[in-house]
């Protein structure tokens, strides 16, 4: 094994000797909106082939999605040079594997359970994944992770609150991934609205090697619209405008996007009204005789553990609740997750697991 790696020394970061060659050789498209820069009032537009008969959606949209990123800015206290956009989370963090990670070459580190799309996106670019499993607790093994890497291992994906499980990692095991891996460290924040952790991305400017994934699907409420976010150095977020799609977020979803931000506060009155329901939720499972043990959470979902997950699931469709099993997911044997839904609907899933025999 490397020596470096046995000794968990942090080696000096070179974002430069991560990007594959190819990407740093790639000279990036340029779309006609990408060149004109200037005031584009009372400006005649004759120069990306558009239809010109105005329909709200005939012109390309924005793509550097401006004013999302001037409201995400202003929101989470961050500069809008450390955003990128993409087509739901899965598209950046697509662009990740494809500007850092070789194919038939590199490898990732994932912590199973976790998000499954990390291995998905990994098969689909030829890399090699070495798992390794978090604890009985759902902790990260520090020393189990570091050890496992190699030259090769170029990105670590840390699910934090992570899913299926829901919580948290401990900060000072995070904070030993973020030091001493040679590496790409993703922090994805999927649920981080849901925690009363703060977000990692309040300290981007201290970890070069950084990059924190959030969404608009979780805590937003608009999941319809596919809106990924990504927050990184600015030398990151470089490299990966340099391989997005020109215009990777349509017109419909910046708009949408644009008119659910501006009303922040609805959105910080449905997250306080998720984690009432997701309280009353987990006090009512832990009575339930059938469910052993009852996960900490700090995202919009329960995991329990239950006598026998797949019969459970079944009774529960027939009663037309649907929830997820997670039995054959890593240290998720017989697991339910259960999302916190509305009043209404937790009380129909609560008086429904009530009456299972």
């Amino acid at each position: 094994m490397n020596i470096a790696f046995t000794k968990h020394m942090k080696l000096k970061f070179n974002l430069d000797d991560l990007v594959r060659p190819t990407i740093k050789a790639l000279k990036p498209y340029s779309s006609a909106r990408d060149e004109f820069q200037g005031n584009s009032d009372d400006m005649v537009f004759l120069d990306a082939n558009e239809n010109p008969f105005e329909n709200g959606v005939n012109r390309y949209p924005d793509p550097q999605q401006r004013t999302v990123k001037s409201l995400l800015s202003e929101i989470k206290n961050i500069s809008q040079k450390n955003i990128l956009l993409g087509n739901g989370s899965d598209e950046v963090l697509d662009l990740i594997f494809r500007a850092f990670c070789e194919p038939n070459q590199d490898n990732i580190v994932t912590l199973p359970p976790t998000y499954g799309m990390y291995s998905v996106l990994a098969n689909i670019n030829a890399i090699t994944i070495k798992s390794v499993a978090l604890d009985a607790n759902f902790q990260p093994r520090v020393e189990a992770v570091l050890n496992a890497a190699d030259n090769c291992s170029k990105i670590l994906f840390l699910c934090s609150p992570n899913n299926p499980s829901g919580n948290n990692f401990e900060a000072n095991l995070l904070e030993k991934m973020v030091t001493q891996f040679n590496g790409i460290v993703v922090i994805d924040e999927a649920y981080i609205d849901f925690s009363n952790q703060e977000s990692w991305a309040s300290r981007l400017h201290e970890f070069p090697n950084l990059i924190i994934t959030q969404t608009l699907s979780k805590a937003y409420g608009m999941a319809g619209i596919r809106l990924g976010i990504c927050l990184a150095s600015e030398a990151i977020i470089s490299v990966l405008n340099r391989i997005k799609p020109p215009y990777n977020v349509n017109e419909l979803t910046q708009k949408k996007a644009i008119s659910q931000l501006e009303n922040y506060e609805t959105t910080q009155q449905q997250i306080a009204d998720i984690l009432k329901q997701r309280e009353l939720l987990e006090t009512t499972l832990s009575a339930i005789p059938y469910i052993s043990k009852i996960y900490p959470s700090d995202a919009n979902f329960v995991l329990a553990k239950v006598d026998n997950a797949t019969k459970r699931y079944n009774q529960l469709l027939e009663k037309g609740i649907v929830v997820r099993n997670r039995t054959t997911q890593p240290g998720c044997e017989n697991c339910l997750r259960f999302t916190v839904g509305t009043h209404a609907e937790n009380t129909l899933l609560i008086n429904a697991l009530l009456t299972l025999e």
